[in-house]
């Protein structure tokens, strides 16, 4: 199948998506269109399509499974005392470092990034008014640590990255510490530049009144739990599958908390936001399965080939194109580690850390505006289009960071 078919699909998709069209139909439509242009078949463009979404769908069931988890975190307030704090022990002198802190803990114990910005924006909100911060340092704060959190997260994007090649979760999760420690640090530089640009917090909107929040450790448990039993497969050789160990550290975690009684509501608000992610996924893997079975892959490393770029650089690279083509960091880093994973690992590149490098790059376009996290993080900080928009090349530059120290942590220990 050609290139070229794949490449129109993959344009129709985004075109529909920009236009607000549901993005799953939208991939899915793409993917049939991708196939009949691409030179195939009408049964044929099915089959592949269905072979894509067979490939993802040991990560959708993990992803679903994980959603007990993070509903958990949400529902029972843990997260948002866990934000709370962070920013508490660290004070207000060091608000910058608080807020990135806080977004990289709660999306690396298994919250979404989106999530997690929503979670911490009230009382980034509140510092960003009490200091006049800009508007712009806060949710770049923000969104920078959720990155880094995200490449060391059990999240969608690094459970699907991890299945696609073949490697444990935890070793995936583990390998990337060093970019995240080192894109933490570029997030707080990078903001603290913005500090005086751009909008000011003037006052607070829509804050709602909170519950009564479980103790610190009521609410770390829960990931500390999960943590522990993934680390089990490096540490001595015992495998607990994310799909058993996510959902058993919420559990474990909402007795301690003594939350039982919002169990049934926080699996259901799990399953609700997992729910969308798995249906997206859907929609990728058919873009993946036409993907995967043209020459654009064959195009790319040609490209790449001319352009004397190594062979060990096309997993952040493809990370990057793919996430900006679907402003996803799932998607994204599901349909590059679907469609180059051969090719990666036949670079000489371990499946650990074509994973990794694939998940690190997804981080550097996830955050275009025909996705829902550039509208859902600016809502969430009331803050208009206009600044919204001024603020993508600071995302990108964190993102460009933690790819660029993914790669180069490779070459120093892969």
């Amino acid at each position: 199948m050609t290139a070229f078919g794949a490449v129109l699909g993959l344009i129709i998709a985004i075109i529909l998506i920009i236009r607000k069209a549901n993005p799953a139909y939208s991939l899915i439509l793409g993917a049939v269109i991708g196939g009949l242009a691409g030179g195939v078949s009408l049964p044929e463009t099915v089959n592949l399509m269905i072979s894509g979404v067979k490939d993802v769908t040991p990560a959708i069931l993990r992803i679903l499974t994980a959603g007990i988890l993070a509903g958990i975190l949400i529902k029972t307030e843990a997260a948002t005392k866990i934000a709370e704090t962070i920013v508490d022990t660290l004070g207000e002198k060091r608000a910058i470092l608080a807020l990135a802190l806080s977004a990289l803990i709660l999306t690396s114990i298994g919250v979404f990034i989106d999530v997690a910005v929503i979670t911490v924006s009230p009382i980034a909100l509140a510092i960003a008014r009490r200091l006049k911060m800009s508007k712009m340092a806060m949710l770049l704060a923000m969104i920078g640590g959720g990155k880094c959190g995200n490449i060391i997260s059990p999240n969608p994007n690094t459970i699907a990255s991890a299945e696609n090649f073949g490697a444990s979760l935890s070793s995936v999760m583990w390998v990337n510490i060093i970019p995240a420690f080192i894109g933490l640090i570029a997030t707080i530089l990078i903001a603290n530049l913005l500090v005086e640009k751009g909008e000011k917090v003037l006052e607070i909107e829509n804050v709602e009144e909170k519950g009564e929040l479980p103790s610190f450790f009521g609410s770390i448990v829960g990931p500390l739990v999960t943590i522990l039993l993934l680390a089990l497969r490096p540490a001595v050789g015992i495998n607990v599958d994310p799909l058993i160990a996510l959902p058993l550290g919420g559990l474990v975690g909402i007795v301690f908390m003594g939350k039982t009684a919002k169990l049934k509501e926080s699996m259901e608000y799990g399953l609700q936001k997992m729910s969308g992610v798995a249906i997206l996924l859907v929609g990728t893997g058919t873009v993946a399965g036409i993907i995967k079975n043209s020459t654009l892959k064959d195009v790319i490393l040609s490209l790449l080939e001319k352009a004397s770029i190594s062979d060990r650089l096309i997993a952040p690279i493809a990370g990057a194109l793919m996430s900006g083509a679907t402003a996803s960091t799932t998607a994204g880093a599901t349909i590059a580690s679907a469609t180059f994973s051969g090719a990666i690992l036949a670079a000489g590149v371990s499946a650990v850390w074509g994973a990794a490098m694939v998940n690190s790059g997804a981080t550097v376009l996830d955050h275009l505006p025909h996705g829902s996290f550039f509208h859902s993080t600016g809502g969430a900080s009331s803050m208009n289009l206009e600044e919204r928009l001024k603020l993508i090349p600071y995302e990108s530059a964190i993102g460009f960071v933690l790819a660029l120290s993914s790669f180069l942590t490779y070459l120093m220990i892969g």
